[in-house]
Order: C-alpha cells, then structure tokens, then sequence
C-alpha cells in the first residue's frame, strides 16, 4: 500500500501542518483524528489497517490530518473566543489548504466522504454539514456535535457556525438545505456502553429528520464501548457499504 506524507506551514493556522495519505487510486476518505491526537493516530490504532482492503482495490484513497484540538476546544487555558476563532481558521484550512490538495491527487471535481470518531466525529460533521457542496457526506463514530461545553456559555457567529446541532437545526435557505436534502452518504453511529453517549447522536438524527435530510443513525449495542476495538469495526462495515465489500 502506498503512503505518502507530507507537511506545511498553513497561513490560516499559523502553525506546521502534516497530512499522510495512503493509495494512489479511488474515492477519497479525509480522516479527522480523536480528541488532542495527531493525523498518524488512525494508523497507529490499526484503523488504515481494517481499511486496507478498499485502498488496495483502488476503491478508497485516504488522508489523514491533525486537528487544532489541543489548542481549541480541549485548552483550558484559551478563551472560549480563541477557541471559537480557531475552530473557524481550522475550517478555512481544510477549505484553502487540505481540499485543494486532495483534488489536485483525486480530481478536481472531488467530493471527499468526511470521518473520524469521538471528538473527530465532530470535526468530520462540522467540514460537511459546512460545505455539503464540497463534500460528499459523513461516518461520524461515537460523536457529539454540540461544541457549548466547552466554551463556557460564550457564544458568537464562530461558536454557532461550528456548531452543527445549532446551524443544521436554522438551515432554511435554497442552496445548502436542498443540497443536505439530496446527501446519500451520511452516516452517525455511537454503542451504548461504556464512556458512550448515545442521546449526543440520537439528538442530532432528530434535526436531520425535522430537516428532512437524509442519513442513517445506528446506535449499536450495550457492549459497545467508545473504544478503537469498535471503531475498527464501524468504519469498514459502513465504507463496505458504500463500495461493496
């Protein structure tokens, strides 16, 4: 299997960026790591290793890319303003740095499936339910996608437009909304055992069906803990959905 890596310095972030990609060949899946973690944990954890099947038919390139997490969201010592600020210059990255990117190893034309587990489910829903014009849809595992507890009761347009269960829930315009409402590709997912909150996915499926966009919500098993041994479970079942297998 191929992978490549390769690192910048992003203008929007200000700070040194890595990116690994593994194939060469096949329908691109951006991977957003968990919790302060950086873009070789997927690899690390064996997850590329249950996805190799896919990138080795040529039917899945992935890309995996680290988050702003540590310096966001999980900072005790930023503000929330910061947070939110830098939660909005991590989208303009994915936007001006990482898809630009992408489509020039995929096609131009690229709409890249969004996916990551735990705190990045939130950063793979957050980059598609932003730009659902750009990306193709979802598999968002063990996620929550209300960002407020972590900043305090602060609120700005930063903290709303990164914050799905509150931006998806006041969709009503004629582009983005009839543009949710033709996804085929949107997958929440959580167990509901231990450190699992399933009522996080369960409450953000209800906006998507008010809104009428379409997607699947599967809450697995009591058994299932928020835990690599079952991320690597979900992941290939719903890519083997998509492509086949």
């Amino acid at each position: 299997m191929r992978r490549d890596t390769t690192s910048w310095f992003s203008h929007n972030l200000g700070m040194e960026m890595p990116l690994v990609s593994y194939g060469d060949a096949g329908y691109p899946l951006l991977m957003f790591p968990t919790a302060a973690a950086d873009y070789l944990e997927y690899e690390r954890f064996l997850l590329v290793d249950v996805i190799k099947p896919f990138i080795e038919a040529g039917q899945l390139r992935a890309f995996s890319i680290n988050s702003v997490n540590r310096y966001s969201l999980l900072n005790e010592q930023a503000s929330p303003q910061w947070k939110a600020e830098l939660l909005t210059r991590y989208d303009r990255y994915i936007m001006e740095e990482v898809l630009p990117l992408i489509r020039n190893e995929c096609g131009q034309n690229a709409r890249p499936l969004t996916t990551g587990a735990s705190l990045g489910a939130f950063l793979a829903a957050n980059c598609y339910f932003k730009h659902p014009d750009n990306f193709r849809g979802t598999i968002a595992m063990s996620g929550s996608y209300d960002i407020r507890n972590y900043l305090k009761g602060y609120a700005d347009d930063n903290v709303y437009f990164n914050n799905p269960i509150q931006y998806v829930a006041n969709l009503n315009d004629d582009y983005f909304l009839p543009t949710l409402r033709k996804a085929d590709s949107i997958v929440i997912v959580t167990g509901q055992g231990a450190f699992e909150a399933p009522e996080r996915t369960r409450d953000f499926s209800r906006i998507l069906y008010q809104k009428g966009i379409p997607h699947l919500c599967e809450v697995w098993g009591q058994d299932v803990n928020h835990d690599w041994d079952w991320w690597r479970k979900m992941l290939p079942f719903y890519l083997g959905r998509f492509f086949g297998q």
